[in-house]
């Protein structure tokens, strides 16, 4: 399968363009961004081609990458599907849910394969941890779970302290990871109740379709000193926590790569496709809508 990278920033550089150009059975075949310059020199380091015109670059490959903030992704993700290639997409998929639900039509009308990069759920230690939690908690065994993600991306010396994560903070960059990981856990989140901190912090209470409920805090403006990720789940069964998370996204994402491309040809959705992106949009959106509230009955 030939990918083409739609971003040349920092994690672009870091993640994407190394882990398509190394995967067996995919290939890194061009690279688009909206610095045309930049994409023609990452495209040189990797062997690739380099384009200004979009209908170009979607010509030549067969599936696309994205490393671009969600609000770039999604409008040109749509356009992706409608020339009939693959999506392996970032999250959050978009910053609304209409432009989810876009986006999610777009993918199931063109018949096309998606695969949203929830990078936890392609680490090989993490997935063998859910597998067996989920195992010893079947049947009622977990009751609740916590999670907790102190990101330190707003810190001034940050390759990460981009716009969009200035405006949307941790709910929007880090939530979608801590609400998939406690949905693989506990089950498909029904409702949401948020709570802000100082800066950009954010308390979520998240309720489960099997009656289990979660707490999760997320953050972009922790100190580096105190940045790290913790996850667990508890019940009957005692407490089982989430292995460390990895520290190199490669491996995870030529993991994704790989089953986006046995997704197009198998023709069977994958778990983490664009739908559920949007399902976890949908919750990030009703927590938004309740933090905005909040603020505007305080005024």
């Amino acid at each position: 399968m030939r990918f083409g990278l739609v971003g040349t920033g920092h994690w672009a550089r870091i993640a994407h363009a190394p882990a398509l150009a190394s995967t067996p059975g995919v290939s890194l075949a061009a690279v688009w961004g909206r610095n045309a310059g930049a994409a023609r020199s990452m495209a040189a380091e990797h062997g690739a081609a380099g384009f200004s015109d979009v209908s170009a670059f979607l010509d030549a490959v067969d599936a696309v990458a994205f490393a671009v903030p969600p609000d770039v992704q999604a409008p040109l993700a749509i356009r992706a599907a409608e020339a009939g290639k693959h999506l392996l997409l970032e999250k959050p998929v978009a910053l609304s849910v209409s432009d989810a639900d876009k986006l999610a039509a777009a993918v199931s009308t063109a018949g096309v394969a998606s695969v949203v990069f929830f990078t936890h759920q392609f680490d090989t230690e993490i997935r063998a941890w859910l597998a067996d939690e989920q195992a010893r908690g079947a049947g009622g065994g977990w009751s609740g779970g916590v999670a907790v993600w102190l990101g330190a991306a707003l810190q001034p010396d940050s390759p990460f302290n981009t716009p969009w994560r200035q405006e949307k903070g941790g709910l929007w960059d880090l939530g979608p990871h801590v609400v998939a990981m406690l949905w693989a856990c506990l089950g498909p989140v029904t409702s949401v109740t948020a709570v802000a901190g100082g800066a950009d912090v954010t308390h979520l209470v998240l309720w489960h379709s099997g009656g289990a409920s979660s707490t999760a805090t997320v953050t972009l403006s922790a100190p580096a000193a105190a940045a790290g990720t913790n996850l667990f789940v508890w019940g009957e069964a005692g407490r089982s926590v989430m292995p460390a998370t990895p520290d190199d996204p490669v491996d995870a994402l030529r993991v994704a790569a790989l089953e986006l491309a046995a997704s197009a040809e198998s023709g069977r959705p994958h778990p983490l496709d664009v739908r559920f992106g949007r399902d976890v949009v949908k919750v990030l959106a009703d927590a938004q809508a309740l933090l905005e509230a909040a603020r505007s009955a305080e005024r």
